[in-house]
C-alpha cells in the first residue's frame, strides 16, 4: 500500500510540476506578444488604414477609398518597381542557394570537425561589417575608376571602363555577397543534424554517391534550404541601401519608391499601399514554403 501510495504522490507531484512548467512558459509568452501588438501588428494596421486614406491639398483626409490601390497598378512605373523588385530578389536567392549549398556542404562533409569553428567564424565575418560600409566596397570594386575597370585598362583588354556600377547586376552582387553567407549557415546548421547511418545505408543498398545525395541529402536538407531563401526573400525585398547605392536611380525598386512617394512628394497613402503590396508578396512566399519553414528541423 505504502508503494502505491508514494507512486501516486510521485505522479502527481509530476503533474503538478508539469502544470506549473506550462504556466510559466504561457506567461512567459506573453511579453513577446505584446511586444509584437505594439510594434509589429498595430503599426501595419495603421499602415494598412493609410493606405485607405485619401490626400486632398497636402493633408490627409480619413476617407475610406480603394482609389490608391487603382492608381498604383495604373500607374505603369510603380507597377514596374514591383516587378523588379520581385525580379531582383528571385535571383538573388536563386544564385545565393546555387553558391551557399556546396559551401554548407563541403564544410559539413568534407572539412574535419575541428576546422568547421574557425571556418564558420570566416563565414560570418560579413556580418561584422556595417550594411553600409560593404556597399561602398563593392562601389568602388565596380566604379568606371574601380579595381577591375583599372585592372583590365592597364592589362590593355579594354580601352573603356566597362559598365559595372549602377546596374541591376550590381545590385545582385552586393545582395548576394551578404546572403550567401547566410544561406550557408542554415544550410549547414541542417545537413550536419542528418544521421550519417542514413548515408552509410543508403551506400550500402548500393546507391551510389550521386543517388545518395539526390535521394538522401538533398531532400532532407530542404528545410534548412527554404529557411535561409525564405529570410533572404524578405531582407531583400524590402532592402534600400543596397539598391540606392550600387543601383542607383537607373532601376527603382519598391523600397525606392517608397522613399520617394515620403521624401518628396510626402504621399503617405501611395506610400502605405506598396508597403502593403510588398506584405502581400512575402505573405504569399511564407505560405508558398510554410510546410518547410520549422525551425525544430534545423
Amino acid at each position: 500500500m505504502t508503494s502505491r501510495a508514494d507512486s501516486a504522490g510521485g505522479r502527481a507531484l509530476g503533474d503538478a510540476d508539469e502544470l506549473g512548467g506550462l504556466a510559466l512558459t504561457r506567461w512567459m509568452v506573453y511579453p513577446a506578444l505584446i511586444f509584437s501588438l505594439l510594434f509589429f501588428v498595430t503599426p501595419f494596421l495603421v499602415m494598412a488604414a493609410v493606405s485607405l486614406w485619401q490626400r486632398l491639398l497636402g493633408k490627409l483626409e480619413a476617407t475610406w477609398t480603394f482609389a490608391n490601390y487603382e492608381k498604383f497598378f495604373s500607374r505603369d512605373y510603380l507597377v514596374d518597381a514591383l516587378i523588379n523588385s520581385i525580379e531582383v530578389t528571385v535571383i538573388t536567392t536563386v544564385i545565393s542557394i546555387i553558391v551557399a549549398y556546396p559551401l554548407a556542404y563541403i564544410l559539413a562533409y568534407r572539412v574535419p570537425a575541428k576546422w568547421q569553428k574557425v571556418l564558420l567564424i570566416v563565414a560570418i565575418l560579413p556580418f561584422w561589417t556595417a550594411y553600409v560600409v560593404r556597399s561602398y566596397s563593392w562601389l568602388l570594386v565596380l566604379s568606371d575608376n574601380g579595381i577591375i575597370n583599372s585592372t583590365l585598362m592597364s592589362l590593355g583588354f579594354i580601352t573603356e571602363p566597362l559598365t559595372l556600377a549602377y546596374t541591376r547586376g550590381a545590385t545582385i552582387l552586393g545582395f548576394v555577397h551578404f546572403f550567401t553567407m547566410l544561406l550557408t549557415l542554415t544550410i549547414y546548421a541542417n545537413l550536419i543534424q542528418i544521421p550519417p547511418s542514413y548515408r552509410h545505408a543508403a551506400a550500402d543498398l548500393g546507391a551510389s554517391s550521386l543517388q545518395v545525395f539526390l535521394r538522401v541529402t538533398l531532400p532532407l536538407s530542404i528545410p534548412g534550404v527554404a529557411v535561409g531563401a525564405f529570410l533572404t526573400f524578405v531582407i531583400t525585398i524590402g532592402d534600400y541601401i543596397t539598391p540606392q547605392i550600387l543601383g542607383g536611380n537607373t532601376e527603382v525598386l519598391v523600397p525606392q519608391a517608397i522613399i520617394l512617394q515620403i521624401s518628396r512628394a510626402a504621399d503617405f497613402p501611395m506610400a502605405s499601399v506598396m508597403s502593403v503590396s510588398l506584405m502581400v508578396v512575402v505573405t504569399g512566399i511564407y505560405f508558398a514554403c510554410a510546410r518547410y519553414l520549422k525551425m525544430d528541423r534545423l
